[in-house]
């Protein structure tokens, strides 16, 4: 059973890119082509070495954009705002899914390594704009991405979460291990499931999940 396990929780934390939407969306992939634009332009790069730029960014910071901080003093502003103009027009509304989200009991919030503006464009191209209480981005944790504990830890003050009576919703398995440590309940939601001791559950169905909890 699944929803015994959740009984405790009254705050809500979701992920966005492909947790609130399905990965089929390929929204990402957008994004990382601008992503990649961006480093050739700023850097003065092929993309073969922008290519590879990301990838080390991405493993050794967190996110490009941390990489860029860290590496080259990168004005994060800019580049938020370029690498999230995207096409949202293929999106598709989830009446089941806000419906579940909005029978929630507590307080629910939107937590992502994009940017907030960024999020709340998405929420409303999925018809789940106005069911959150608060939409957090990387800019709210002073631009140190998930999944940096010091990045949770910051937006979860401000939001005023507790992590004992919280749960996270994410598909990067890597950021569900702050969570989990900080005393959370852990969801993967991916297509394929990861085994790790800081995952307590996986789905790959987040609206049939929730209806599960309701």
């Amino acid at each position: 059973m699944v929803k015994p396990a959740f009984s405790h929780v009254t705050q809500w934390v979701f992920d966005l890119d492909n947790t609130l939407y399905p990965p089929q969306m390929r929204l990402f992939d957008q994004i990382e082509v601008l992503m990649t634009e961006y480093v050739i332009e700023a850097l003065r790069v092929d993309r073969a070495e922008a290519d590879r730029l990301r990838q080390h960014y991405w493993r050794e910071h967190g996110t490009t954009l941390a990489g860029l901080m860290a590496e080259h003093d990168l004005d994060p502003e800019p580049y938020l705002h370029a690498v999230h103009q995207v096409d949202l027009s293929h999106m598709e509304p989830d009446p089941a899914l806000a419906a579940h989200i909005r029978a929630l009991p507590g307080r629910r919030i939107v937590y992502t390594n994009g940017s907030a503006p960024y999020a709340e464009r998405v929420l409303a191209s999925r018809g789940l704009d106005g069911l959150f209480d608060a939409i957090y981005g990387v800019e709210h944790a002073g631009y140190r991405p998930k999944p940096d504990k010091a990045a949770f830890e910051t937006v979860f003050a401000r939001d005023g979460i507790h992590p004992d009576r919280a749960a996270m919703f994410e598909d990067e398995p890597r950021n569900l291990k702050a969570p989990h440590d900080m005393g959370m309940r852990t969801v993967h939601v991916a297509p394929d499931p990861h085994d790790a001791d800081h995952i307590h559950h996986h789905t790959d169905d987040l609206t049939a999940f929730l209806a599960r909890l309701i």
